[in-house]
């Protein structure tokens, strides 16, 4: 599954939609109650892929509606009104635009992240909305998929009711990347595959704060270690899910830190702020082993890092052997599959990230 967030410089003609099972057109929005887009251009260019089925009949062209920061989604699903509303918009936008479902991206039901609207009862309200969408995409004369985007650490489900939800959707498209960013005081993986324990971090900076964090509050080790794909897949499956249904998440770019200290090649350190990582392209093109940048990998947590000694800059990110190996794992795990933040953020060039995926689901 290809998120796509089309840009200036789209060409429809430059995506591998053969290498693809899904298209994952990013985003629509909650305007006024109704899904909508903010713009004509995005109209236009949806009706483009579309198009390409005629070239790609197997191919899946879905819509993301909201992404982070985006509002709307906690008025929307607060009454049978408000949600019939919303859900009547949604499959008049499925009609429209002969669309084969849509995903779900509400960041995030009960909490106000980047300012949005919240309320306790939207933990609820995102059933009763998710039950809703199912019951009138499943009224349309040709199969509709349903998913929706949660975040990858345990916490989320405390703001959702996950197993009732789960009956309602095809997929649940976990979020394992941006697991770390910029606010971070040490720098760690953002979209790591391997978990890595609180034994694993011992005499890092890192492990120290972990630490003390979970000595001083009393939780459970489980909750202070780094995230990971594997960590939040083995609790989805404790918690029962079907594991089917449950796609992980590689990401097309990297972040990073500055004023890194050089120990264990930046990694686990304390930082003094964010930089700018950029897409794959723009890493392969600019930082991966070249301007003082070398490449690192770390066999734990299953992912490649960048360190400049010079510059003491740290950037983490997925590279083609990370997200071959997400691939594989989501095989061996009988999973739904693997999608990725997104498909424009590629390298142009063969040997690429959707390359990696592509070959390695082939190969079995």
């Amino acid at each position: 599954m290809a998120y796509y967030f089309p840009r200036e410089e789209f060409d429809v003609n430059q995506l591998q939609l053969e290498k693809l099972t899904h298209l994952i057109f990013s985003f629509s929005y909650v305007i006024d109650g109704e899904m909508a887009f903010k713009n004509e251009l995005s109209d236009i260019r949806l009706k483009q892929l579309v198009a390409e089925k005629e070239k790609y009949p197997n191919l899946k062209v879905m819509v993301a509606c909201g992404g982070w920061g985006a509002d709307g989604f906690s008025d929307a699903a607060f009454t049978d009104e408000s949600r019939t509303k919303f859900i009547q918009s949604t499959v008049e936008f499925v009609e429209k635009y002969h669309l084969d479902g849509i995903d779900m991206d509400w960041e995030y039901p009960t909490i106000p992240a980047e300012g949005t609207k919240a309320r306790p009862e939207d933990k609820q309200n995102f059933t009763k909305l998710i039950r809703g969408l199912r019951e009138a995409l499943d009224k349309i004369d040709r199969p509709q998929i349903l998913t929706f985007a949660a975040a990858g650490w345990r916490n989320y489900f405390d703001y959702v009711e996950l197993s009732e939800v789960m009956k309602h959707v095809d997929h649940i498209n976990l979020m394992t990347y941006d697991q770390a960013g910029g606010g971070n005081k040490f720098t760690q993986h953002h979209t790591a595959l391997g978990r890595v324990t609180l034994n694993d971090l011992a005499g890092t900076p890192l492990g120290e704060e972990m630490k003390s964090r979970t000595s001083e509050e009393g939780e459970e080790p489980a909750l202070w270690e780094p995230q990971s794909a594997e960590g939040i897949v083995d609790f989805y499956l404790e918690q029962g899910v079907d594991p089917t249904k449950i796609v992980i998440g590689a990401a097309f770019y990297g972040k990073g830190w500055k004023g890194v200290s050089p120990q264990n090649n930046g990694l686990y350190q304390p930082n003094k702020g964010p930089v700018r990582g950029g897409n794959y392209r723009r890493l392969q093109e600019e930082f991966i082993d070249q301007n003082g940048f070398e490449r690192h990998w770390d066999p734990l947590a299953k992912a490649p890092f960048l360190y400049s000694p010079s510059d003491s800059i740290f950037i983490t990110y997925d590279d083609p052997q990370s997200v071959g190996l997400k691939t594989q794992f989501a095989l061996d795990k009988k999973l739904g599959g693997i999608m990725f933040w997104e498909l424009g953020g590629d390298t142009n060039q063969p040997g690429g990230l959707l390359d990696a995926i592509f070959e390695t689901a082939v190969s079995e």
